[in-house]
């Protein structure tokens, strides 16, 4: 690093060298120096910071900044460093206050909350949000949470403010959904937290206003007689004060499948053509549309792919097409409807039938019920496969269900469909005659985890009618 008096012919006349970085410090000004890269040439300040570490200030490109303009500023700097300033650490200051101020409000922190997620950087167990989960939160968001915190500065949010927004939210007879609320906007403040844009997280400290308590409601066998004969048409949809009710068809086939397919209603919702292999009765549900993040394998029992093809011709969309939802959205049939369009046409039905505190994922907890009961013996490690558990080891240890067995046990979750699909259909068209065993209770219990069921586990029986 050579020291001359730098001159501006100088400086004009001097070339870079291919590859290399040249500097040349100023005789005539101390911890002055050009830094010549190609056909770069800048100007920059080494000096010695009050805590003895060697720093590097940059003052800007020749010819913008001449050798007259950065003289003058190189005798300016060594005054501030000669009482102690540091010019790196203030310019780093002054970017970190105009990063904190470009995200002053809670609005700004959150939209900063959404691309971190949408890109990965922010993960904060670990594993990428899926889609669909971001595409809730921000719902969830929009409807609750942005008309009250969005324009609010950040360092005026306090544990009280999150209080009042979710009590509002109780007043106004919402339930689980304010505990969601309060565990996204926990997750915004750990985002700020991780980015040093905030130092605390104001719904942190005290507990959910909301107690939830796991449902365990199951559907008798009357019950699931009516849904289904409202389901399939059999009965005019009318409400106790005689106004009609309408649901249709295509999301009545959603309901019929959830019930005999037990999937989740997201996953009924989202079904899409690429995913179907109805000549092999298969449903291959991708990773990213299942909760726990693994591909899951659907036998599709023959009454299922009946109703599946019925979905499929009344879509809108061309019939020779081999992929999209088989469920479009009304205003956009290139996009699947939404679950909560299943939710609604169940709080329409249940007033119609008469069957009181019902929801959609009751008729998957039913049939998961019915799997494990006397009435068709199937064994709780088969249940989980069917249902898309991820975490069931069946006994064994979980690292080797999780990674050492890629098996989708097709066999025994095909057994298990067929027998609920014939009992349920049993229940719905003949009433107490559904009582009588299934024909492929032999099949399941012939396999291993069946007699371990068999034997070992107290069976759980499904509510019958008497």
């Amino acid at each position: 690093m050579p020291t001359i008096t730098l001159t501006d012919r100088y400086i004009h006349a001097i070339k870079g060298v291919p590859n290399q970085r040249l500097e040349i410090f100023d005789q005539n000004c101390p911890g002055l120096h050009l830094r010549v890269t190609g056909t770069t040439k800048s100007w920059a300040m080494r000096y010695r910071a009050a805590d003895g570490r060697h720093a590097r200030h940059r003052l800007g490109e020749f010819p913008t900044v001449n050798l007259r303009t950065a003289r003058l500023e190189a005798g300016r700097l060594r005054e501030m460093i000669g009482h102690g300033g540091d010019p790196v650490r203030e310019r780093q200051l002054i970017k970190e206050q105009a990063r904190l101020e470009a995200l002053d409000t809670f609005g700004k922190l959150l939209a900063a909350y959404w691309v971190a997620c949408e890109t990965g950087e922010w993960q904060p167990k670990r594993k990428r949000k899926r889609a669909t989960t971001l595409k809730y939160e921000k719902r969830l968001s929009e409807r609750h949470i942005e008309p009250v915190l969005s324009n609010q500065p950040l360092a005026s949010i306090k544990r009280s403010t999150i209080k009042a927004l979710l009590r509002d939210m109780t007043a106004k007879g919402i339930g689980a959904q304010t505990n969601r609320v309060q565990a996204l906007i926990r997750q915004v403040f750990n985002f700020g937290i991780g980015e040093e844009l905030v130092e605390i997280n104001p719904p942190m400290g005290f507990a959910a206003l909301h107690s939830a308590k796991p449902r365990r409601r199951v559907w008798k066998d009357p019950e699931l007689r009516l849904l289904w004969k409202a389901l399939a048409g059999h009965t005019p949809l009318r409400t106790p004060q005689g106004d009609s009710v309408y649901v249709s068809r295509p999301v009545r086939i959603a309901l019929q499948l959830a019930l005999l397919l037990l999937q989740r209603r997201t996953e009924i919702a989202g079904m899409d053509l690429a995913e179907l292999d109805l000549d092999q009765a298969v449903w291959l549900i991708p990773a990213e549309r299942m909760k726990s993040d693994r591909p899951h394998q659907v036998p599709l029992p023959p009454y299922a792919v009946t109703l599946i093809r019925e979905a499929i011709a009344l879509t809108k969309l061309p019939s020779d097409r081999l992929k999209g939802p088989v469920f479009p959205h009304q205003r956009d049939y290139t996009e699947p409807m939404r679950a909560d369009a299943m939710t609604r046409a169940m709080d329409r039905l249940r007033d119609c039938i008469g069957v009181e505190d019902a929801t959609v994922h009751d008729l998957r907890r039913t049939g998961s019920t019915a799997l494990t009961s006397e009435r068709l013996g199937v064994s709780p490690f088969i249940r989980s496969k069917v249902l898309g558990h991820g975490t069931d080891a069946g006994g064994g240890a979980q690292v080797s269900s999780t990674h050492y067995d890629a098996n989708e046990y097709m066999v025994d979750k095909r057994a298990a469909l067929r027998a609920w699909e014939a009992l349920l259909l049993r229940i719905v068209e003949h009433g107490p005659s559904a009582t009588k065993p299934s024909t492929h209770v032999g099949i399941i219990r012939s396999s291993m985890f069946g007699l371990m069921a068999a034997n070992d586990a107290e069976p759980v029986v499904l509510a019958q009618e008497h």
